[in-house]
């Protein structure tokens, strides 16, 4: 199959879209599939953000990589770009693609709507984002969500990393067949094998390590894992949290953890990358996440993959992931009942290590290869669906 995939996020742009897209068009292309992505075109300051040379990425001979014309989005996200919806369907010329794929609905995604309905080719959307969670102002929530949901009646098939996103759209109109695929998890990285005691030397971490790793944003609520540790620490003297990832809230969070007592205890490591954040979770012994926006939560699937309990809240998809076999769910923004499963967890190896064999057999199930085979069977059954349409 020749396979477009359009994405408003992609290389360099920190994203967990793009990383999940780039590993399932890998894992496509070991199959004998051809990709082409289509995605914004990013300027010198975006590369240099992220310390990457300025070059385009190399993903092997079937998969190609074209650019869309975009503008800084700055109200998105330091990285953001907004593509003009052009129809650049010269684009399409050489490629010729069997279907459609679109990760996200905004300038890439009506590029996307319109060459489908153009070229007349089978058209499969993914929603990866709870629109409601990410707009700001209170009066756009609603027509913003009503966009997404015209959007995705416009496919001929969507799929979403967990039945919470559909549950939203089911309740506001959408009306098409859909389904649930998780994002590929890219499972080998994550699973190290090493020395835990170097690793705690190499980010100087105790023996009780708590680790976060995402967005330093409101909707994360990760002033409610500090807070915990605060609690936690009166039982557990050394305990530590580390934080990876960067954000508009890093000072207040810094503040706050000041404020607490914990400026030693709360360490900060900024964006890391794969290899050093893998490391970081070896390094660690419980995960936690006390986010209310997640559709999946590609860094908790990793820290699953590393081996390490979780602990999340009751919101959004998290409870589809967590579980009594590889982690505790809590009350969302309840730092006490945090705290708790913090020292229980901390103090008990045992429950610990069977809880992250479990989370490790859990995750197998989301592994890349796994993951593109899912795809593979979709992308044949909407195609053979659509020309019996036609």
């Amino acid at each position: 199959m020749k396979i477009a995939i359009f994405s408003d996020n992609f290389y360099p742009e920190l994203s967990g879209i793009a990383d999940s897209i780039i590993k399932l068009a890998t894992e496509l292309s070991k199959l004998g599939h051809e990709i082409c992505f289509f995605a914004p075109r990013y300027g010198a300051k975006d590369f240099r953000a992220v310390k990457l040379p300025e070059r385009e990425l190399d993903l092997g001979d079937k998969i190609k990589i074209k650019r869309l014309f975009s503008l800084p989005a700055a109200f998105a996200g330091a990285q953001a770009r907004l593509v003009l919806p052009l129809f650049s369907g010269r684009l399409f010329k050489k490629f010729k693609p069997d279907i459609i794929h679109s990760q996200l609905f905004f300038g890439a995604g009506l590029e996307a709507l319109i060459a489908a309905r153009f070229y007349k080719l089978p058209f499969i959307g993914t929603n990866h984002t709870s629109i409601t969670d990410f707009v700001p102002y209170a009066f756009a929530k609603k027509p913003s969500l009503k966009y997404s949901i015209w959007y995705y009646n416009r496919c001929d098939f969507v799929t979403a990393p967990s039945q919470s996103v559909f549950k939203e759209m089911l309740a506001h109109g959408f009306n098409k067949p859909h389904g649930v695929i998780s994002n590929p998890i890219d499972i080998n990285t994550f699973c190290l094998s090493g020395d835990k005691s170097a690793y705690k030397k190499k980010f100087g971490l105790s023996g009780n390590t708590v680790v976060y790793a995402g967005r330093l944003s409101p909707e994360k609520n990760i002033d409610v894992l500090i807070k915990a540790a605060a609690l936690a620490k009166k039982s557990v003297s050394d305990i530590n949290l580390a934080i990876a990832g960067s954000g508009q809230l890093e000072v207040k969070l810094k503040k706050l953890a000041k404020e607490l007592s914990l400026e030693n205890e709360v360490k900060f490591f900024g964006t890391l990358s794969k290899v050093d954040l893998a490391k970081l979770y070896q390094a660690s012994e419980v995960f936690a996440i006390a986010s209310t926006s997640e559709t999946q939560s590609m860094v908790l699937m990793q820290a699953l993959a590393s081996s390490l309990p979780a602990v999340a809240v009751d919101s959004r998809a998290l409870p589809e992931y967590v579980n009594e076999k590889n982690g505790y769910v809590v009350k969302a923004g309840d730092e006490k009942a945090m705290a708790e499963k913090f020292m229980l967890l901390l103090s008990d190896q045992k429950l610990r290590q069977d809880l992250g064999r479990g989370a490790y057999n859990f995750v197998w199930q989301f592994s890349a290869p796994n993951i593109a085979k899912n795809w593979e069977r979709l992308y044949g059954e909407v195609i053979k669906n659509y020309k019996n349409k036609a």
